[in-house]
């Protein structure tokens, strides 16, 4: 059980600029939730938690002051469109203790229900002007030691995986006593990746805002949405790596020229194997999903600290699930790097805010807030038959270092309650990764069956 000692609102230690913030077309089209990470800490006798909260406080009270925005609140505006106003009204970090000791938590899984009470706690309910749009909870577990679990809560509409792990690395820097460079403030102007800033061009089609195949003989995904998932981790050694990558690469004469990458050939794997584990009809239509960070592949390249979203979605082609099954892994490989190579393309980049920006409404192209128990057949549903691939590789995790080392552990604390696979990096450092899977229970056994045959 956990309790809370403190909670605290944390406004800038500084003031900063008041008022309505703009949101670019891709920061409205992520859903408009939190997006959680937590970090554990193992024992470590030199450390005082009642300090490092304080300290912790007042290192957040001082980047609020490059991070601004994070401060403020958002509100509906027409077309379910999201506006920002910074009107400083702070941010939210909790001081609480566990009851368990760090081994009674086992296997950190996203999704899992027992690390639930480790983030905070967000009332959604609430009208979306009264959420703070950053929250962080530091947790002592029970027991001897001083373990703690450092969950952090941002609003998604405020930044992506990228900008939310330079906040969280910039801030862990302030809190063990460093100072910012100067090449590590924020880079806050959305003006610059916005449909209004970039000229007219020719529109392309884009099928990342249609509708995905559903399962042969039905109207609707309803029943798939409904359908109860399970949440673990799969680590693959440096060797599995590489013979996934060489298997991708047999009778690719591509990938001669550029080696088949770790997220082509991994998620590869997962497509065949979530195909193989639901044993559909070989003429199943499906495709695999997937975000991109742009913020090198427009023309001009957006800073490299920019916060925000610069994320791109986009596709496979449709195929066939027989084809997944029995073409060659490099088959596969190759229309995820086709799909990813699409939106690597300035002109489509730009296409595709002009097309969100276009539309009346978001509610068909924002990626839905989704908990089970509210269906929708319009819900752009990337379950069975399909899947969701995601690369964390090149984020820098583990550099959160607040004052006592880098993390003993890093993981999002959930994960779409649909089917999804996330390559991420290993804390080893040994060449190996992870993956974090989200996938039907009915089909999770054969799934993981056919995973380890590699």
């Amino acid at each position: 059980m956990v309790s809370i000692k403190a909670s605290y609102t944390v406004t800038p230690k500084d003031e900063t600029p008041k008022g309505l913030f703009c949101l670019s077309e891709s920061d409205q089209m992520w859903r408009w939730s939190h997006s959680n990470t937590m970090y554990v800490y193992h024992n470590n006798n030199n450390l005082n938690v009642d300090e490092l909260v304080q300290r912790m406080r007042d290192s957040l009270s001082q980047i609020l002051v490059h991070y601004y925005p994070l401060c403020g609140r958002l509100s509906w505006t027409k077309g379910s469109r999201l506006e920002m106003d910074c009107n400083a009204k702070g941010a939210m970090l909790l001081h609480a203790e566990s009851t368990k000791t760090l081994a009674e938590y086992g296997e950190f899984s996203p999704n899992d229900d027992a690390i639930k009470e480790l983030i905070p706690k967000i009332d959604y309910s609430q009208p979306i002007e009264d959420i703070p749009l950053l929250l962080a909870q530091v947790t002592k577990f029970g027991g001897h030691g001083n373990a703690v679990a450092i969950a952090t809560a941002i609003s998604h509409p405020m930044s992506d995986g990228v900008s939310s792990i330079q906040f969280i690395n910039s801030w862990a820097k302030l809190t063990r006593g460093d100072a910012l460079g100067p090449d590590e403030l924020p880079f806050l102007d959305r003006m610059v990746f916005t449909a209004s800033s970039l000229p007219a061009l020719r529109r392309f089609d884009h099928p990342e805002f249609k509708r995905p195949p559903i399962v042969l003989g039905r109207t609707d995904n309803i029943e798939e949405q409904k359908k109860k998932t399970r949440a673990t981790t799969l680590k693959l050694t440096a060797e599995q790596v590489q013979k996934l990558r060489q298997k991708a690469s047999i009778g690719d004469s591509e990938s001669k020229q550029r080696p088949v990458s770790r997220f082509e050939a991994i998620g590869a794997h997962i497509w065949r194997c979530a195909c193989m584990a639901r044993e559909h009809d070989k003429n199943q239509p499906t495709l695999a999903k997937t975000v991109v960070d742009v913020r090198s592949k427009v023309n001009p390249p957006l800073p490299k600290n920019y916060f925000g979203n610069a994320l791109a979605s986009t596709v496979t082609s449709t195929c066939c699930v027989g084809d997944i099954i029995s073409e060659p892994l490099g088959y596969t490989a190759k229309m995820i790097r086709e799909a990813v190579e699409r939106v690597s393309n300035d002109e489509y980049i730009r296409s595709q805010l002009e097309y969100v920006a276009g539309q009346e409404g978001m509610d068909t192209i924002r990626t839905p807030f989704l908990e089970k128990g509210v269906y929708s057949p319009n819900v752009s549903f990337y379950g069975n038959p399909n899947i969701f691939l995601g690369s964390w590789t090149r984020m820098p995790f583990y550099e959160a270092d607040f004052g006592w080392g880098k993390p003993d552990y890093f993981g999002p604390t959930g994960v779409s309650p649909f089917d999804i696979g996330i390559v991420a990096p290993s804390p080893d450092e040994d060449g190996s990764v992870v993956v974090l899977l989200c996938f039907q229970i009915q089909h999770m056994e054969n799934f993981i069956k056919h995973f380890w045959d590699i």
